[in-house]
């Protein structure tokens, strides 16, 4: 909950502004301004207070216990200029809600944290557990000190600019360690323990034998992901408590998917009660990975409890980023964050140039010139299977003539793919010209690299028959000038001469251009790659130099 409180009028409208848009994450905290930042510390996770920063301060400073336990606090200035993470910028989250607030309510948020400053990911901020010199590592790498990485367990990392030696040292383990002098270990949740348990089993016996196993492994409890049973257990109390108080969740499966798992210690004692000879060890390793416990019981007599232990290498993040028509405006914030979260970033050279800024320092950068996509697509795939996390980006959408269908033609369920939508050139030239795609509407690419003429051409056909508003790409360049005239003589034996066309060069760039003619009037000689033409169909009129497509046909008849 984000306590919310502020001091006069002016401050109470941006409060209920940011009130009513949060209804569900917000309280309002009224009466006496200290009373009420006091309750509002004690009782959420994070507060906005629209009053000035120094008063802030003063109220809050008392109240102060450590970062761990602090709630985030942001402070908005009356006149909503800023948004400020006075308290709590990693660890309350005030960073990202002063990010939040401030494009809510239309105000620079303010971010003085260290790292945030230069860019760099804070070692509290990659959702890994850390323990250790975190402050002294952190400066260091703020200081551009030599800081080295150790990765025993191979986990996608955001960039973190590390070199091979170092006085200071980063440790990626999941082992049971003590951090060394001028060493942050951080814990990827890279153990998978698997538990079997007889009715009635109790969440301390559980605990017990899962503790148990993991310090005698040398393994840390830290780097546990998840618990794992098969779907008999989901509800079996001692199991579900043993998950609650460890943090992590119980993942349930099928006995007959537990039972196709080759295990070394089957048993039929759980193939009589579940339907499957291992529940411990084959919930563990069903996913794949490492047997690092195999099964054992707990120690109580009986033993009411099994478990067995796996790590699961870190699986590679392949992100497939749409970068949008050009304009930095039109790059989505979840673009944005993707791109800052790459510790690798594939694309043509162009595009890399455009968004070179918004990366993270220490990104390394694979680029590569035109007409190389297959090769970026499969570069990409092969870094996220070394356990990166990579970013490879495209103009427009991602998906469409872009990158992400080569990259998944080449990407097997070893990775993790995630695909970050943009807005295409069509849209861009869409909003461009008006509202040409109010109705059905199909894009077509003219290039006959990839794809033969003759299917072009009956795609063309068909969509001039269906009576659908057409965008080409690709239109027209040095050597291949006949396709555009063949593609518009074919929409001109559908369609009347005054059909509105639009024809916009560098959407949304510094460029721009845009101008709507008619299917008789265009010149084809004026339209080249970086063009989009879209050609209206039987309904779209020219309204105010603007070309409007109707919802439906009742509009055109109305207007006649």
């Amino acid at each position: 909950m984000i306590g919310l409180i502020s001091a006069t009028a002016a401050g109470a409208a941006a409060r209920d502004r940011l009130a009513a848009a949060w209804p569900d994450r917000t309280r309002v905290y009224e009466g006496p301004v200290g009373d009420a930042v006091r309750a509002a510390f004690a009782q959420c996770e994070q507060l906005v207070c629209f009053l000035a920063t120094g008063a802030v301060v003063r109220l809050v400073a008392p109240l102060l216990s450590g970062k761990a336990a602090d709630p985030g606090v942001v402070c908005v200035d009356e006149g909503g200029r800023f948004a400020v993470s006075l308290v709590g910028g990693h660890a309350g989250g005030a960073n990202e809600l002063a990010l939040d607030v401030g494009e809510l309510l239309g105000a620079e948020p303010v971010v003085t944290t260290a790292t945030d400053a230069v860019g760099l990911p804070g070692l509290d901020t990659l959702g890994l557990p850390v323990e250790g010199d975190v402050a002294g590592v952190s400066r260091a790498l703020l200081d551009g000190e030599a800081v080295a990485l150790r990765a025993e367990v191979p986990w996608p990392l955001p960039p973190l600019p590390v070199a091979a030696e170092g006085a200071r040292t980063i440790r990626l383990t999941d082992r049971l360690v003590e951090p060394a002098e001028g060493e942050a270990v951080l814990r990827p949740p890279s153990l998978v323990v698997g538990v079997g348990a007889s009715k009635g089993a109790p969440a301390e016996e559980v605990l017990a034998l899962v503790g148990g196993a993991l310090r005698e492994a040398g393994l840390s409890a830290a780097s546990v992901a998840e618990l794992a049973t098969v779907d008999a257990k989901a509800g079996e109390q001692g199991l579900v408590e043993a998950a609650r108080r460890l943090g992590v969740p119980l993942v349930t499966y099928a006995a007959g998917e537990l039972a196709g798992v080759e295990v070394p210690n089957p048993s039929d004692a759980p193939l009589a009660a579940v339907g499957t000879p291992s529940v411990a060890e084959a919930a563990a390793l069903v996913r794949g990975g490492e047997l690092l416990v195999p099964k054992r019981k707990s120690a109580a007599t009986p033993a009411m409890a099994t478990c067995a232990v796996v790590r699961r290498p870190g699986r590679g993040r392949l992100a497939v980023v749409g970068l949008g028509p050009g304009a930095r405006d039109l790059l989505t914030p979840r673009a944005k964050a993707e791109l800052r979260r790459a510790s690798v970033l594939v694309g043509l050279d162009q595009y890399v140039d455009q968004i070179r800024d918004l990366l993270r320092p220490g990104t390394r950068i694979l680029e590569s010139g035109l007409g190389a996509e297959e090769e970026r697509a499969r570069t990409a795939v092969e870094e996220a299977r070394k356990g990166q996390a990579v970013a490879l980006i495209g103009s427009g959408d991602a998906g469409v003539y872009a990158m992400a269908s080569p990259a998944l033609a080449e990407a097997s369920d070893d990775i993790d793919v995630v695909g970050v939508p943009g807005v295409t050139a069509a849209l861009a030239a869409g909003a461009i010209l008006g509202a040409p795609l109010g109705h059905d509407h199909v894009s077509i690419s003219l290039s006959d690299l990839h794809t033969p003429w003759e299917v072009i051409e009956r795609r063309v056909r068909a969509a001039a028959e269906a009576d659908l508003v057409v965008t080409f790409y690709n239109p027209r360049s040095r050597g291949r000038d006949w396709q555009l005239p063949k593609a518009l003589a074919i929409l001109a034996g559908h369609r009347d001469p005054s059909t509105p066309v639009g024809v916009v060069r560098n959407a949304s760039r510094p460029d721009e251009s845009a101008r709507v003619t008619t299917l008789a009037a265009l010149d084809p000689a004026t339209v080249d790659m970086m063009t989009v033409v879209t050609v209206g169909n039987t309904a779209t009129r020219e309204v105010a130099g603007r070309m409007v497509t109707p919802r439906g046909y009742r509009w055109q008849e109305g207007a006649g």
